[in-house]
């Protein structure tokens, strides 16, 4: 965030301010581009990825209202010092 920020701040004076009319025309789709893949970034990928995983999670639940887990897991939970944090 703090590199999509100072990009930000440097492409906006770049197009405010008086300087090259070739920078100018580059900051304003360099700042687009920012603005969106930051939100791609930070709100659309996540959203997919929880939907995506959220179909692909087992749904029952055993007889202590655990998810089923792998086995590996399962014997692990059963182990001494195991705990749910």
């Amino acid at each position: 965030m703090m590199t999509v920020a100072a990009i930000m701040c440097g492409l906006l004076l770049i197009m405010w301010t008086t300087g090259a009319d070739v920078m100018k025309r580059i900051a304003a789709p360099m700042i687009g581009g920012m603005v969106s893949s930051t939100i791609l970034t930070l709100v659309v990928i996540p959203v997919l990825y929880a939907l995506w995983r959220g179909r692909s999670l087992p749904r029952k639940a055993d007889a202590e209202g655990y998810p089923e887990l792998p086995l590996a897991v399962t014997q692990s939970r059963n182990a001494p010092g195991w705990r749910l944090t």
